[in-house]
């Protein structure tokens, strides 16, 4: 390897030298094998218990429509207190939720309207959870290794993507729908192991530096303010919006894609969603070897537009093979985005607002997604996944192409 190259590349596991960021990790690796594992099991549960690909997007759409509410006061939380105690309660309160439903599956008792409500409930918890874990990096391994540490969370779960649906497929096959479940509750269990090794200093514990806003409202607003004045946040953020809503609509889109056109069972549907895993976690590994020089402006602003492309191709297929290759395309330049879009977002936020920057984010990231499950859930209803694979590429490209024009407008 020539000196250049070395330049651009660096060891990808960079970040793992500091201590606390190797606990959190292995942790996360555990457990978001068992996020997946249920990520599987529970819309194909669901969509076994109705038929109904609209009531399978409504289980999405009530999970996430509390991050679309509260985010933005989550923020505001997160600033203001230790981001390791907020996890540990998060966490907790996962493992719970995760395990009464394990139970009622278990026991032959599960309603539909059990997912939803446990499925409320566990949004309502992921609201405060997600801004925090996304934040508490850059206590771990500080800014140098910032986008290294980001990427190799990507690579953790997206390793679990692989993993977690081929496990879940053979599991729910051999085993049964409710050991997905209790896998998932028994894994919450390392991440509070892991945070309980974690000794973060307290002058790393960013606290609020504008004392001016002391109302939840004020600070939301200040917050807002800081993100609207920086144009690297706000074009971020916006091409975010696009790409969170109509991208990542695959637990609507795939169970049906796989029932219905490729006529495949759960190992199949299993299967398909480890390509988009593999996908994904080359698409990390790569993010993270590119880190040493920072996140680059093709990825925020040229990639989007390949995911639409790759959405709308994936629809098209008939051949299982075929599929499991753009679905895994698309998930390699997916995560390329939302990896560069996260870097991106907190390198250039300061201390005393990171916290709100990255509940904007899980706003328009996660937030969005009862949306984008309406609008993949109706059409997908109403005409087919082929449609609903094509619907989403489409309006991805065509809302992000005038953001793009207006952008280069705006700089000249």
């Amino acid at each position: 390897m020539n000196i250049s190259t070395k330049n651009k590349f660096n060891n990808p596991f960079i970040s793992l030298k500091h201590k606390n960021f190797r606990y959190y990790w292995i942790g996360m690796c555990i457990s978001v094998i068992g996020t997946w594992m249920q990520n599987i099991a529970q819309p194909w549960l669901a969509y076994t218990l109705t038929n109904s690909p609209f009531l399978l997007s409504l289980i999405g759409i009530v999970q996430y429509t509390p991050m679309l509410i509260f985010s933005l006061f989550a923020g505001v939380i997160v600033d203001k207190f230790p981001k390791k105690k907020i996890l540990i309660l998060t966490q907790s309160a996962s493992l719970i939720i995760t395990l009464i439903l394990a139970i009622l599956v278990w026991t032959g008792k599960v309603h539909y309207w059990h997912i939803l409500i446990l499925s409320t409930v566990l949004g309502i918890v992921n609201t405060i959870d997600m801004p925090s874990r996304q934040s508490i990096i850059v206590e771990l391994v500080g800014k140098e290794d910032l986008m290294n540490g980001i990427a190799l969370n990507s690579m953790a779960f997206n390793l679990a993507r692989i993993v977690g649906p081929s496990i879940a497929g053979l599991v729910m096959g051999y085993v049964g729908i409710a050991a997905c479940f209790f896998i998932n509750a028994a894994s919450f269990g390392a991440v509070l192991i892991s945070l309980f090794f974690i000794k973060i200093e307290p002058s790393k514990v960013v606290e609020t530096k504008n004392k001016k806003n002391t109302k939840l409202i004020g600070e939301i607003k200040d917050g807002l303010k800081y993100i609207y004045h920086k144009p690297v946040l706000l074009y971020t953020i916006l091409i975010m919006a696009v790409v969170g809503t109509f991208v990542p609509n695959f637990n609507v889109l795939v169970p049906v894609f796989a029932k219905e056109v490729l006529k495949q069972g759960e190992t199949g549907f299993g299967i398909l969603m480890s390509f988009m895993g593999l996908g994904s976690f080359i698409g990390a590994m790569f993010i993270a070897m590119l880190s040493k020089n920072g996140p680059k402006k093709v990825f925020i602003y040229v990639v989007p537009l390949i995911v639409g492309g790759f959405l709308m191709l994936t629809g098209y297929t008939s051949i299982f093979l075929v599929t499991g290759i753009f679905l895994a395309l698309t998930g390699f330049f997916f995560i390329a985005f939302t990896s560069s879009a996260n870097s991106t977002l907190q390198l250039n936020s300061s201390n005393e607002y990171r916290g709100r920057v990255m509940s904007v984010y899980t706003l328009v990231f996660a937030g969005s997604t009862p949306v984008g499950n309406f609008y993949a859930g109706v059409i997908t209803q109403h005409f087919n996944a082929r449609i609903g694979f094509a619907a989403c590429g489409i309006i991805v490209i065509v809302l992000i192409i005038p953001l793009l024009v207006y952008r280069m407008l705006k700089t000249r």
